[in-house]
């Protein structure tokens, strides 16, 4: 080989090194980058695709939150809320209610963490705060497992404020409107005890949080365990289970089919709406508030079951027909909240009409229509959750 030949082969070669070098060096720096993109905000999926921003916090400010129930539907809005503001959050989930799809979002991110775990067993994790969501909170799901809802609210309960009590943690529990049963006050305060019917269809999840409740004042006087306890009134939104048999979505779901709106019972019936954003909100405030006694987080704007149908029928533009079929055992026969408390103590009242709301959450469902084919609600009878992972 002459020598202008070798001189061309280790030039050749010497480049080619280089070439390799340049190479691995870009792919490195796109991959940091990447990394970088992916643990600074959410990634568009399917069921969310719009991108949530995660703020930076320092070490001291970071807070590391369990949010039980977390792939649930309220859940989910509340750990996008945590990683936005960025906490590290650990959702657990046994996805009996709770869908992966409501989550997905967040996966890839360095600040979240899913498990799946049922809350009926003990746990052991360290935490800041806990929000104690799971139980399933329609009627015909809760009561397709009176059993298992019971022990939901009180073992559940249990092992969160146990965990609470070990890891010196402030605990939210997500109470429920329902602990004031078919009420004789009206709207309803926190000071009113209720009117509840211990051994009814809907005792498993009344009572289950009417005790649970009781249990964390136990272990607040007994133990010194920070509490809050946010007493929920319906609430809507984007992603509610299709077929969880509540009024919202199934009236929504008939509409847009243009299959017959069923109400059970006559309609006079009514119930206040808030929408899903709202709730967070309050969740958040009474969390980091001062004031540790029961609040109703709720929208005091009251509807007739019947309104509410004609409404959306209206928005939706359906041609559907509105039926009335026979009333369902301790349905409740008014429910509004009074929120006097959390305007004062938590400086909270609800702003987004059910108005927009009901068009944001008339989107989604269009587009579970559409990505399902045909959804059919679900009646008032107990049943399993179709499709919950």
């Amino acid at each position: 080989m002459s020598a202008a030949s070798l001189d061309l082969k280790r030039s050749l070669s010497a480049n080619g090194v280089d070439d390799d070098k340049d190479s691995k060096k870009a792919r490195l720096e796109r991959f940091v980058a990447d990394q970088q993109l992916l643990g600074s905000q959410s990634v568009p999926t399917p069921h969310t695709p719009h991108v949530i921003q995660t703020t930076r916090l320092p070490d001291a400010l970071r807070k590391k939150i369990l949010v039980t129930g977390g792939a649930g539907f309220v859940g989910s809005h509340l750990v996008d809320l945590l990683m936005s503001q960025g906490h590290e959050v650990v959702v657990l989930d046994n996805f009996f209610t709770g869908r992966k799809a409501n989550v997905e979002h967040w996966l890839h991110h360095p600040n979240f963490s899913l498990v799946r775990h049922d809350v009926t067993q003990p746990i052991l994790l360290e935490v800041d705060q806990i929000y104690h969501l799971a139980c399933p909170a329609s009627p015909p799901h809760y009561q397709y497992n009176p059993v298992k809802t019971i022990k939901t609210s009180t073992m559940g309960t249990i092992n969160m404020l146990g965990l609470a009590k070990r890891v010196k943690a402030r605990i939210l529990l997500a109470s429920t409107s329902e602990i004031y049963g078919d009420p004789t006050v009206h709207p309803q305060p926190e000071s009113y005890w209720g009117n509840v019917n211990t051994i009814g269809p809907r005792a498993c999840y009344d009572e289950g949080k009417r005790v649970a409740e009781t249990m964390m004042y136990a272990y607040k006087n007994q133990n010194g365990v920070s509490i809050r306890i946010a007493r929920i009134f319906n609430t809507f939104g984007p992603r509610m289970h299709p077929n969880d048999g509540r009024v919202v979505s199934n009236f929504i779901i008939q509409a847009l089919q243009n299959k017959d709106i069923t109400i059970y019972g006559d309609g006079t019936q009514t119930r206040s709406f808030q929408y899903v954003s709202d709730l967070v909100n309050g969740l958040h405030a009474l969390m980091n508030g001062e004031y540790d006694l029961p609040v109703n987080i709720g929208n005091p704007d009251e509807y007739s079951i019947k309104d509410f149908a004609i409404k959306i029928r209206e928005m939706t533009q359906s041609k559907s027909q509105i039926i009335f079929m026979p009333k369902v055992a301790d349905d409740p026969s008014q429910r509004e909240p009074d929120i006097t408390v959390a305007r004062r103590e938590l400086n909270w009242e609800p702003k987004v009409s059910v108005e927009e709301g009901l068009r944001n959450t008339i989107d989604y469902f269009r587009g579970e229509v559409e990505a399902a084919g045909e959804i059919v609600p679900t009646g008032p009878d107990a049943v399993k959750p179709k499709g919950a992972a």
